[in-house]
C-alpha cells in the first residue's frame, strides 16, 4: 500500500491508501476525498480529477503524456505541478505523495 495524502483548499488533508497498479483517482474515490469527482470514470475525457502533484512529489510522478494534456485543457487554474489523478499509477515508489485539490472543483 501507499498513502497518498490529498490536501483541501481551506488547508484540511486527508490521508488514503493505494493499491499498486490503481490510479491516484480510485484512491481518492475509495477514501471520499471531496473535491475529485471522476465524471468519466478514469478514462482521461473530463478534467474533474485534476490534482496539484507537490514539487517534490513531480519527478516521481513523471510528467503528462500528450492526451492528459489536451484534456487538462479543459480544467481550470492549470498550473506546472497540474495532472489528471486518474492518469497516476500508483507504484511503491509513490508512498508518502502529497496532492492538492483544485479550489474550483467545489
Amino acid at each position: 500500500m501507499a498513502k497518498i495524502t490529498f490536501i483541501q483548499p481551506d488547508g484540511t488533508s486527508k490521508v488514503v491508501d493505494a493499491e499498486p497498479g490503481s490510479t491516484v483517482m480510485e484512491a481518492a474515490k475509495k477514501g471520499d476525498v471531496i473535491g475529485i469527482e471522476a465524471e468519466c470514470g478514469g478514462a482521461c475525457a473530463c478534467a474533474t480529477c485534476h490534482v496539484y502533484v507537490d514539487p517534490a512529489w513531480t519527478g516521481k510522478v513523471g510528467k503528462a503524456e500528450t492526451m492528459e494534456e489536451d484534456m487538462l485543457d479543459f480544467a481550470f487554474d492549470v498550473r506546472d505541478e497540474s495532472r489528471l489523478s486518474c492518469q497516476i499509477k500508483v507504484k511503491a515508489e509513490l508512498d508518502g505523495l502529497v496532492v492538492r485539490v483544485p479550489a474550483k472543483q467545489f
